[in-house]
């Protein structure tokens, strides 16, 4: 997860790293916001977006990320 490993990003830079459009990139963060995973700060029009690290959830789903990535890196290496 992007914005799980970087202290802080704007939509530009996770919708650039991810592929997505800003649209699909600003409706995740949007909902990841309202549930408590991400945390967003104004700067006039510039919206800033911090992962939540505090939360036991947003801990438990970087774990999980991290696993499942760690799991496909070995499959593909053949392990």
């Amino acid at each position: 997860m992007l914005l799980s490993d970087a202290v802080e990003l704007n939509i530009t830079e996770i919708a650039k790293s991810t592929g997505l459009n800003h649209s699909t990139t600003k409706g995740h963060l949007e909902h990841l916001e309202k549930i408590g995973l991400v945390e967003q700060k104004r700067f006039g029009r510039i919206r800033i977006y911090k992962y939540q690290e505090a939360d036991p959830r947003a801990q438990a789903l970087k774990t999980l990320i991290k696993v499942w990535n760690d799991e496909n890196n070995r499959r593909k290496a053949g392990f």
